[in-house]
């Protein structure tokens, strides 16, 4: 557990031009979610925060994460565009999207950590969306998920104060969200897998 500990600072070790290229990608979200997605893997298999090199190894995983985000997002959307908050009113609209978006985060924090670590550790695109395996990994270690859970929600939680906290602004307290929630989940492929993958 060590290693989660440790992902609040990990961030930190990052030199500031890391932190730059991050921050370009945010602010240019619509544009470069894949690279960034990409880059969050990278993160992953890593024990120091990786240089920003584009390549196709990059945008593929990017691109697989995107394609797996979108799939466990969409029954929420289905669910949204059936409900058509709008014609409820403003507060109903309000807490029906929220309640979505909730319902979307607790199924993703189910599945995706496990299925992020398990990529970065292989490469290999199904294990992305070996829904079923993940949740019980969730099951056999439930501490160890639980802590990196606590960890990833934390970081985001500290990523958006920090649109109030010291005028930080928002756009490198998501990077840093990304870059703890990188390192946390790579406690649940075991400690030292960052130094294994490193070496490939």
């Amino acid at each position: 557990m060590q290693r989660v500990a440790d992902s609040f600072v990990w961030p930190f070790h990052a030199p500031l031009a890391r932190w730059l290229v991050g921050c370009v990608c945010v602010v240019l979200l619509p544009l470069l979610f894949i690279p960034l997605l990409g880059y969050a893997i990278a993160a992953t298999r890593s024990t120091e925060p990786p240089p920003w090199v584009l390549s196709l190894r990059l945008l593929s995983d990017g691109a697989w994460t995107a394609l797996v985000i979108g799939l466990v997002a969409l029954p929420f959307v289905l669910a949204y565009m059936w409900l058509q908050p709008p014609r409820y009113g403003p507060v109903a609209a309000v807490v029906i999207v929220f309640g979505l978006l909730l319902a979307w985060g607790l199924v993703a924090l189910l599945f995706l950590p496990h299925a992020t670590a398990a990529f970065a550790a292989t490469g290999d695109p199904r294990d992305l969306f070996n829904f079923i395996g993940s949740a019980r990994k969730v099951g056999a270690d439930f501490s160890t998920w639980n802590v990196v859970v606590a960890a990833m929600v934390t970081a985001w939680a500290i990523g958006i104060a920090c649109v109030g906290l010291l005028c930080a602004g928002i756009v490198p307290g998501v990077v840093y969200a990304i870059l703890v929630s990188a390192h946390a989940a790579a406690a649940l492929q075991g400690e030292g897998q960052g130094s294994r993958l490193a070496a490939r």
